[in-house]
């Protein structure tokens, strides 16, 4: 049986994305940065990952276990697709008038506005999403939460193809 295999691996997307999570929360204080709706809505994301990675841990390979791996794959696409589009925001030439901020809010800026009115200290969205804010290397937090979706999205579809 596959199912003492595949813990580890989620146990490793567990840690990756709680650690991505509160290294979005504690930097934001530590630096007084203002995050934007898309900023949040990765924050979200790593909190949901999390989660569904620990519902894997905690089945295995069995079928309750495959569920939640199957929505962690999509939950890290859409973080994918996101921190991808924010990454291509903050790369923009400001003249060029590209912003998220338009005439009406979205899916994505409703729900974290709905979500800061909840919980302020975690999910009140105070920037702009063309902002790079700082950098390491050159790379953006988008970038680097780019990356840590991919990652994710990698070992979640390793998990799942040791699960069957």
């Amino acid at each position: 049986m596959f199912a003492p295999a595949v813990r580890p691996i989620w146990l490793v997307i567990v840690l990756f994305s709680a650690i991505s999570a509160a290294l979005s929360i504690g930097l934001t204080e530590w630096f007084s940065l203002h995050p934007c709706h898309l900023c949040i809505f990765q924050r979200l994301l790593f909190m949901v990952l999390t989660v569904l990675a620990l519902g894997g841990l905690v089945f295995g390979a069995s079928l309750p276990g495959v569920i939640p791996g199957m929505l962690a794959l999509v939950v890290a696409g859409a973080g994918m697709g996101v921190a991808g589009y924010q990454s291509w925001l903050e790369r923009q030439p400001p003249d060029l008038g590209f912003s998220c901020v338009g005439p009406e809010m979205g899916v994505i800026e409703r729900l974290v506005e709905w979500l800061g009115q909840l919980a302020p200290s975690l999910f009140l969205a105070t920037g702009l999403c063309d902002d790079m804010g700082p950098q390491w290397l050159g790379i953006s937090f988008a970038n680097a939460s780019f990356a840590v979706y991919l990652l994710v999205f990698g070992l979640a579809a390793w998990a799942l193809w040791r699960s069957r």
